[in-house]
């Protein structure tokens, strides 16, 4: 691009200041340019280190920038969101894109009326070892099923475990895109939620139908104390079975490389990507329907 893309945080907690104000102020085709969240220190505070200004509204950050990256709640981030894209603000949303899976589909709807560019944070799908691998797997084929096990204590201490909505939520909407996005890629398209059970001690345990007969089972949590904790994807079929490997790309790296696709969309006047709000109301989709199993 010949000019720096302007773009405005929604968020000034620990995902913010860790990774999505540090990436936007450090990529040469992005400029951190204002911060809005409802603490205003803590906008203040991070403003100040990245050579920002802070908005008192939601709606003064929209008037002065291109796009808009958020760190913020589901429930905050839809609403300001569909805002944001009804006034043709580029987006970088995190996951799961909103509180509700109506909320999701409005928001879908009005990305795709204003043709504008989004991007949903799926950290590890912007990782150069899982876009190889998953490319390796597409051309093996032959994949019958698989799971996933996502296992932390990130609840129990550390920079997210005073998040209210994680608490209330739990892995089912925090980690649980994560583990749904690679099951879909490995296996092909998630159709149904076969079944879903919440343990009492917050253990979830989901069952996958994908498209082309493969099944898969998922489990995650968020409480138990494990170090380090367990992120792993496996499948298998006729060629044997496979480990989606971690090679030590950082969070703060994929999300470097996110911007890098970001802004060549934007460049390019490109409105479509594999990791779209697209993929981001398939992934709320598939939340719901979990929680709706379980709960039945």
């Amino acid at each position: 691009m010949d000019e720096q893309l302007r773009v405005g945080l929604v968020g000034a907690g620990p995902w913010a200041t860790m990774v999505h104000a540090p990436g936007i102020a450090d990529h040469p085709g992005t400029r951190l340019t204002t911060i809005w969240a409802r603490r205003e220190e803590a906008a203040a505070e991070l403003a100040r280190a990245h050579d920002a200004t802070t908005a008192k509204t939601p709606e003064e950050l929209l008037a002065a920038v291109d796009a808009v990256a958020f760190a913020v709640p589901p429930e905050v981030q839809g609403e300001i969101a569909i805002k944001a894209a009804e006034q043709g603000k580029h987006l970088i949303l995190e996951k799961p894109i909103a509180g509700t899976l109506e909320v999701a589909e409005r928001l879908a709807d009005a990305v795709k009326a204003n043709d504008i560019a989004s991007l949903v944070v799926l950290t590890k799908r912007y990782a150069p070892e899982t876009r190889e691998q998953l490319a390796q797997l597409e051309q093996q084929g032959g994949w019958v099923g698989g799971s996933a096990r996502w296992l932390t204590g990130a609840l129990l201490g550390g920079p997210f475990s005073q998040s209210p909505w994680r608490h209330e939520r739990g892995p089912l909407d925090d980690i649980g895109p994560h583990a749904f996005d690679l099951l879909d890629a490995t296996l092909g398209t998630i159709t149904d939620v076969i079944a879903a059970n919440r343990s009492e001690h917050g253990l979830w345990q989901i069952v996958f139908q994908h498209e082309g007969g493969a099944t898969s089972v998922a489990t995650m949590t968020m409480t138990l104390p494990l170090s380090p904790p367990i992120a792993e994807v496996t499948v298998y079929g006729e060629h044997g079975h496979r480990v989606l490997a971690d090679r030590g790309t950082t969070a703060q790296q994929a999300f470097t490389n996110l911007l890098d696709d970001f802004v060549a969309m934007i460049d390019s006047g490109t409105t479509e990507h594999p990791l779209d709000v697209r993929r981001g109301l398939h992934l709320q989709r598939i939340i719901d329907l979990a929680r709706r199993k379980a709960e039945a």
